[in-house]
């Protein structure tokens, strides 16, 4: 339920509201009546073309697809503040899922970051080895080349004169 948009990791207004147990008009409407508690780093609305990517990106909004409508979307900061507003039970336990699932997502984000590292630490170590490698071959080549026959005798026995 965690998308990226804009950079920011977060959740589709009717994605929130199916988890905390509201209609998306409700969850709106609390948003819009408590507007100074949402500042456009907790909730922002889609445009136009970030909700056609989302579309196109999960099928599970495919519905989204066809609404007059842009949706609204929570950072998690925003489904915390939006958990308060609402204050349902349903929403107080179900804010707890949500916080754990950004917390969570930020986790492998950052492992990934941590794997993403050190495979650019290896990528240089190889192409290092790489370079090593082909220098080695470069050497190597010349004494890979068959040597060259000596010039064959001729048998029996030869006189100098005859020979020059």
């Amino acid at each position: 339920m965690i998308l990226s948009v804009r950079g920011r990791r977060v959740m589709l207004d009717a994605a929130l509201a199916r988890l905390y147990g509201v209609p998306t008009k409700a969850l709106n409407q609390a948003v819009k009546r408590h507007a100074e508690r949402f500042p456009d780093d907790f909730v922002f609305r889609l445009t136009g073309q970030e909700r056609a990517q989302v579309v196109t990106d999960c099928d599970r909004f495919a519905r989204l697809k066809h609404s007059t409508a842009l949706p609204l979307v929570f950072t998690e900061h925003g489904a915390m503040m939006a958990a308060m507003l609402l204050n349902s039970p349903q929403a107080a336990s179900m804010s707890v899922f949500v916080v754990r699932a950004f917390v969570r997502m930020r986790e492998r984000l950052a492992a990934n970051a941590g794997i993403l590292q050190r495979l650019a630490e290896i990528d240089g170590t190889l192409l290092e080895h790489d370079e090593a490698l082909r220098s080695m071959w470069a050497k190597l080549q010349p004494l890979l080349q068959p040597a060259p026959e000596p010039p064959r005798r001729r048998i029996g026995f030869h006189s100098r004169r005859a020979s020059t």
